[in-house]
């Protein structure tokens, strides 16, 4: 495993982090048990992975009082953890800055932890991102002041969002969603690097299409169910397009994930894993670096292909 600097006082952090949304009960897909929520983290800690990423609404607040389970007994000074508000864990959607502290209080009850790392604002429509025009940031200030936290920051999907939150708040973490497929968000790593704004790269396999698995004929009945049947075969065909550029042979997850990691900028990217399998062949992307041209290529694939078409998420 290798490390990169995340915040200020926090140590280095893998480059391969743990998205821990599956870890919680009924997360929207076939579930997974506490014992083996335990199991997932326990085989990332042996695989050296340090960042763990999650979120009250996961699982209902599952999630995080699992993760919590599974770290009591490592040493909190090697581990870091970013979880979020906005979010909750009762399923509602809250992004008031009267709800932050409350919010917080209750991923440390969760977590069975003192302090997070960071805590961001997870997904809140652009108006909470002006930092000229919102208290929220304010109050943040405050917790790193009360060592509740060490840094604060938001998951945000576009350059748009990510340039008006930069510029207007002293936010030093951003969960960006990046991966082959989309892109916009690459925009704002130099930006990223001049503020020292650590980069999270979020949903790096395009939930689940740049793992290869699914095709023009697939169906689903998660949270995937938003996707048309037209979405579907368009993504179909950008997938087939990729395996072509990157060869038939190749671990399309490995390269989608090593992909991210060819950006200076990312400090880490978190993928799901549903199983140990997965998270093996996930963290072996980190002994994969692609080249320089590949990279290239899927940048101006991006570019020509994919950009114009405005997938949805």
């Amino acid at each position: 495993m290798k490390y990169k600097k995340y915040i200020n006082d926090v140590p280095s952090i893998s480059e391969i982090g743990l998205g821990a949304w599956q870890l919680g009960h009924n997360s929207g897909w076939q579930g997974m048990s506490e014992k083996d929520a335990i199991v997932m983290v326990e085989k990332s800690l042996e695989y050296g992975i340090n960042f763990f990423d999650t979120a009250p609404n996961y699982g209902h607040g599952t999630g995080e009082s699992r993760l919590g389970k599974a770290l009591k007994n490592s040493d909190r000074s090697k581990i870091v953890i970013n979880t979020k508000f906005g979010h909750t864990d009762t399923g509602i959607t809250n992004y008031s800055s009267k709800s932050i502290r409350e919010s917080l209080e209750g991923s440390l009850k969760r977590l069975q932890l003192d302090y997070v790392d960071s805590l961001i604002i997870h997904n809140p429509p652009m108006a909470y991102l002006d930092g000229n025009k919102n208290d929220h940031y304010e109050i943040l200030e405050r917790l790193i002041e009360e060592g509740k936290i060490k840094a604060y920051g938001a998951s945000l999907d576009t350059f748009e969002e990510m340039k008006l939150f930069m510029h207007t708040t002293n936010a030093k973490v951003i969960e960006a969603f990046f991966n082959i497929l989309h892109q916009d968000s690459s925009r704002a790593f130099e930006l990223a690097k001049e503020k020292e704004v650590s980069i999270i790269a979020k949903i790096p396999l395009d939930s689940g299409w740049l793992s290869g698995k699914y095709n023009a004929e697939s169906n689903f009945d998660d949270i995937r169910s938003r996707w048309s049947r037209q979405d579907i075969q368009t993504r179909a065909y950008l997938v087939n397009r990729i395996k072509e550029i990157v060869g038939p042979k190749e671990n399309l997850a490995q390269i989608a994930i090593s992909f991210c990691l060819a950006f200076d900028a990312i400090s880490t990217v978190i993928p799901g894993n549903v199983n140990i399998a997965q998270l093996s062949s996930n963290v072996e992307s980190t002994n994969n670096p692609i080249s320089r041209e590949l990279v290239e290529k899927l940048q101006d694939f991006y570019l020509k292909e994919v950009k114009q078409l405005h997938l949805p998420w």
